[in-house]
């Protein structure tokens, strides 16, 4: 069982998130580090304070969150962006849901709005944030860069075409900054280095800040809605494995905690969705093969993802390990019987449980009898753990209500969020 309390630092969790991200598409991998790496180097040449470079960080891990298709994302590593204002109000959108996050939110909101000889001070009746254009400038200089060649040949011709933006596109005293920094080779070295990830925690004092559950749990739902609003079908979907699966573990006689902790590992368990193409999420139909088995990688990456993060042990094992099986035939790790905790088991039943009774796309939700009938079979073959499968038919109603009533205001969210969006 779960007992220790949670302090997770919130560097390691948006870290996370922003590798998440990149399971869009191989061709943005590191994009954000790259990002929030050369942000915070211009803000530190500029002597920018260390609690606003700390924020300007964790803009740059998750400044385009709000392109979650891989075509979203790939569009934004071109230099002239056609409708950069879309991607950024939505990530804009995602991030202020999180409380912690809002003055981040800004900073999204408007990282890609040109400085324009000072025109650029204001967008939509507010300031823009010195910071945003700082992310802006950093943005299109990580864009230039080729990862296939090597970096040093690169910095010229990449100087160049910053120079010539200088006023129109970028505040001049930034870009002079850029300038005196890119004369270290240091700074283009960290910049493509594949250990960013521990250059990006030695910069700043952002690892001592700790999520506590109350505040984790805010972060982790909105891990949830980038996971799921990428296509109606899923759009509630963890937040009704997160239900079930609390509800399940306190009926399977689990502590409150862990009943808690349960909850946070529901909203993450489908993390490494993000590498699965929506046309996959929403095909009507059977999947082929290669479909399916580009499906089975999602609970390796949230495996993977999650395990980056101190102190998600438990939840990681209980959020990955839904795909395994009792008899050893489940997937990625094959594990079998005691291999798997009653966490996981629970997970897998949470998780079938949901998406038998929610619509899909090839189905509508199903009745209780088809629900309950489908459940015992997998049982049956050992897919499931049988006791638990067991107590859902003996408290199906109770544990169906509450997954209704939290997709149901998951649901009502989603709506009013692209409400708001279309009206932006």
């Amino acid at each position: 069982m779960f007992t220790k309390p949670l302090n997770v630092p919130l560097i390691e969790m948006s870290m996370c998130l922003s590798n998440a991200l990149d399971l869009v598409s191989s061709r943005v991998v590191d994009h954000h580090k790259r990002v929030a790496y050369i942000a915070c180097s211009i803000a530190a040449e500029m002597g920018m304070p260390e609690d606003e470079r700390e924020v300007l960080m964790l803009a740059g891990l998750l400044h385009d969150i709000g392109a979650i298709s891989a075509r979203d994302r790939i569009e934004t590593l071109q230099f002239e962006l056609e409708n950069p204002d879309f991607h950024a109000e939505l990530g804009y959108r995602f991030i202020r849901t999180f409380d912690l996050f809002l003055d981040v939110a800004q900073l999204v909101r408007f990282h890609h709005v040109p400085w324009d000889n000072g025109r650029g001070g204001s967008r939509l009746g507010q300031p823009v944030p010195d910071s945003s254009h700082v992310l802006h400038l950093a943005d299109r200089i990580a864009v230039l860069i080729d990862k296939k060649r090597e970096i040093l040949c690169q910095t010229d011709r990449i100087k160049k075409a910053i120079r010539c933006g200088s006023g129109s596109k970028f505040v001049p005293e930034y870009v002079d900054a850029f300038i005196r920094l890119s004369e270290k080779e240091s700074f283009w070295f960290d910049t493509v280095s594949p250990a960013i990830s521990d250059i990006l925690k030695a910069m700043t004092g952002t690892s001592s800040i700790v999520l506590t559950y109350d505040l984790l749990h805010g972060m982790i739902k909105l891990f949830g809605r980038i996971i799921d609003f990428r296509s109606r079908f899923t759009a509630t979907h963890s937040s009704g494995v997160a239900a079930t699966a609390s509800a399940l573990a306190r009926m399977a006689g689990m502590k409150r905690s862990d009943c808690d902790v349960m909850r946070i590992a529901g909203y993450l368990h489908d993390l490494g969705k993000l590498a699965v193409p929506a046309e996959i999420l929403e095909k009507p139909g059977r999947l082929s093969v290669a479909e399916t088995n580009i499906v089975k990688n999602h609970p390796y990456h949230t495996y993977r993802i999650i395990g980056t993060v101190r102190g998600l042990d438990t939840i990681n094992q209980w959020a990955s390990l839904h795909h395994e099986c009792i008899d050893g035939r489940g997937y990625p790790f094959h594990h079998c019987g005691d291999e798997i905790s009653l966490g996981s088991r629970i997970m897998a039943v949470a998780d079938v449980f949901t998406a038998l009774s929610e619509d899909r796309p090839y189905r509508p939700g199903m009745s209780r009898h088809d629900a309950l009938q489908t459940m015992q079979t997998m049982a049956g073959r050992s897919a499931l753990d049988g006791d638990l499968v067991s107590l859902v038919g003996r408290r199906y109603g109770e544990i169906n209500a509450m997954r209704v009533a939290s997709q149901t205001e998951e649901s009502g969210e989603y709506e009013e969020f692209g409400a708001g969006l279309s009206q932006a």
